[in-house]
């Protein structure tokens, strides 16, 4: 068994049914921790827990919102733990045809913007750059593996 991501009648992803119980886990937490809906719900077999539709519109606002936010931060466990996510998610989005802003790095701020959940002492390697780098470089080869 496995799970489908569809926008329309395109399948964007079709990962393992443990891949995709665990992106939709992970898809919870972030739209908690960001309070805004992914835009992923039932899809076009409804009752069917293995179709999900992804709604653009609102997938799109999610995903630049997370990107924003994990760039953001220089705390290291953060970008640990969300890196893999919010790979995944912006590869599903560039599927989607969703184009995704990358942050810029602010001049003589180490994190680009608004910090927060900063992390003493402070991760030398969290610039916004370092950070936007990683996440490109994940994000192209989580979708070299994302099955359709």
């Amino acid at each position: 068994m496995s799970k489908y991501f569809d926008m329309g009648d395109e399948t964007l992803w079709n990962p393992s049914n443990g891949a995709g119980r665990l992106f939709l886990k992970q898809t919870e937490v972030f739209e908690a921790e960001l309070e805004t809906p992914s835009g992923i719900g039932p899809g076009k077999h409804w009752g069917d827990p293995d179709t999900l539709a992804v709604d653009q519109a609102a997938y799109a606002e999610f995903v630049r919102a997370l990107v924003a936010w994990h760039c953001r931060t220089s705390h290291t466990v953060i970008l640990a733990l969300s890196e893999g996510f919010v790979a995944t998610a912006l590869a599903l989005a560039r599927r989607a045809g969703i184009e995704v802003p990358m942050p810029e790095p602010v001049s003589g701020d180490v994190s680009g913007g608004v910090r927060y959940d900063i992390q003493a002492p402070g991760n030398p390697l969290g610039t916004t750059a370092a950070v936007v780098e990683a996440l490109e470089t994940r994000a192209r080869e989580m979708d070299r593996w994302m099955a359709r």
